[in-house]
């Protein structure tokens, strides 16, 4: 992998992926997750997924650059360290239209690239297993992942000349499923479909295997008076 400017590119020539991961300002994030780790710690668990997100997305062999879409200076300084590119989120429109801003940005250095959209909130992400998802994608104009519930989206991708057309929120996977993304239907890649927005999901992630950062401040959690 070498840095130009601000990204860190993977020199490997599988490597052809850019992938756009989007984050609230951590004052707001997982908000569901402050009722089950307390309020002071919500905030610090939404980064360390970000961060174990990122990580995992650098370490894949198909992914060539992370970019980074958020307003959050403090995320944004510990992503970039960990060698993503971070945009400032200019349309301030939610989640769907900071995707499609990221997307763009991907686009104007590398016009034919292909992207995927990939939450931030999987701390328990594989390289290995995003390889394949990425693989399968590949194969299509566009294509999606449907989270562990069955009913989000933690993956969507088009390939170069196709445009994201992100559905995220709410029931996601029936729109973008309905929108002619095909739907990506692998067994063995739970780490990219295990978002966290609740406690009993970190319960999960945990079982699973999270990364270093969130291991972390679970540790840490686990240490604090009271617990």
């Amino acid at each position: 992998m070498r840095t130009e400017g601000e990204i860190a590119t993977n020199t490997d020539p599988a490597a052809s992926w850019s992938l756009v991961v989007p984050l609230k300002p951590l004052a707001r994030a997982k908000s569901r997750l402050g009722r089950a780790a307390g309020e002071p710690a919500r905030p610090r668990l939404a980064l360390a997924f970000a961060q174990d997100t990122v990580a995992a997305a650098l370490s894949c062999a198909r992914v060539r650059d992370v970019v980074v879409v958020t307003d959050d200076a403090a995320a944004g300084a510990a992503l970039s360290a960990l060698g993503a590119r971070i945009v400032a989120d200019v349309p301030a429109a939610g989640l769907n239209a900071a995707l499609a801003y990221g997307a763009r940005s991907v686009r104007t250095r590398a016009p034919g690239a292909p992207v995927a959209a990939l939450n931030a909130d999987l701390p328990a992400l594989r390289p290995a297993e995003l390889a394949r998802v990425l693989d399968f994608a590949s194969a299509f104009p566009r294509a999606f992942l449907r989270d562990a519930a069955g009913i989000g989206t933690t993956f969507l991708s088009c390939g170069g000349g196709t445009e994201l057309r992100p559905a995220f929120g709410g029931r996601s996977a029936a729109r973008h499923l309905a929108s002619g993304a095909v739907e990506i239907a692998l067994p063995g890649v739970d780490s990219v479909r295990r978002d966290v927005d609740t406690g009993e999901d970190l319960t999960v992630a945990l079982a699973l295997g999270t990364g270093p950062h969130t291991g972390r401040v679970c540790s840490a959690l686990c240490r604090a008076p009271g617990r």
